[in-house]
């Protein structure tokens, strides 16, 4: 009885570990695909609400061949990308600097913690007031969203790295530099990846409402645009151009954490 029972268990053990193959993740999505290919061609809903996957693939291929997308792709690449690394650079210094000092800590927290609830893009016409209608507004606004996500992070790892290994270095005789080169930022840094993980997203939200708002050029202005004729085909180009930006986003943070952090 006792060896029946432990072939079960391990019969178990094996099916939990058995690895799935790479094309399994494809498998949902091409499924998804299909379904809605054939409620379009079938006519079950008008292409007005939902256009055919082809249809929306060719006028892609149109689009990017007249150079449209080329040019808002650009456009929206110029301003996500300075957003946030301006962001992330100034949320990962500041979070550091709360984490290290308590002076500044006990000042900086409080005031973090009391603008971080503030919906930003409820901010977006300030600054569009105060800097103008052009880039500036834009890339601030994107910046002040990846911030915030970053700050708080970084701020977080810093307080949860394991006080005895800051001790055993104190001990050993490291000073304050490499004690925080060595110690605290390596212990830091999942934390810090999560932080920039989230402001992905948030970035992505803030470029798309930046554009529809004030903006001739960019993915969130040609969105709008196609909305406004009600061309859906062409409105899910843009929103498919969104995915696979926020996709790539993705994905390069990851290739990244596990190149700095082979052991997390």
């Amino acid at each position: 009885m006792a060896e029946k029972q432990r072939k079960v268990i391990t019969n178990r053990v094996a099916f939990l570990d058995q690895k799935v193959p790479v094309y399994a993740s494809v498998l949902g999505i091409a499924g998804l695909l299909v379904i809605w290919e054939a409620i379009a061609r079938l006519g079950f809903v008008s292409p007005l609400f939902l256009p055919a996957p082809t249809t929306i693939l060719t006028d892609g291929w149109n689009m990017l061949i007249n150079g449209e997308i080329v040019d808002n792709l650009l456009a929206s690449l110029y301003r996500i990308i300075i957003g946030y690394a301006l962001g992330a650079t100034f949320g990962i210094l500041i979070g550091l600097l709360l984490g290290f000092s308590r002076w500044a800590d006990a000042i900086g927290t409080p005031v973090v913690y009391s603008i971080y609830p503030i919906p930003k893009i409820a901010l977006l016409p300030l600054f569009i007031l105060w800097l103008g209608i052009g880039e500036l507004s834009k890339v601030t606004i994107i910046a002040l969203g990846v911030f915030f996500p970053v700050v708080i992070n970084t701020y977080s790892g810093v307080k949860n790295v394991d006080q005895m290994l800051i001790k055993a270095a104190v001990t050993f005789g490291s000073n304050h530099l490499n004690v925080i080169r060595k110690v605290i930022l390596p212990g830091a840094l999942p934390m810090i990846f999560a932080g920039l993980k989230l402001a992905a997203g948030t970035s992505l939200l803030l470029l798309v409402a930046a554009e529809m708002i004030a903006a001739q050029q960019g993915i969130g202005s040609m969105v709008l645009h196609y909305g406004n004729l009600m061309i859906t085909s062409k409105l899910m180009v843009g929103v498919l151009i969104l995915s696979l930006l926020g996709l790539t986003f993705n994905r390069t943070l990851q290739w990244l954490e596990k190149k700095l952090l082979p052991w997390n």
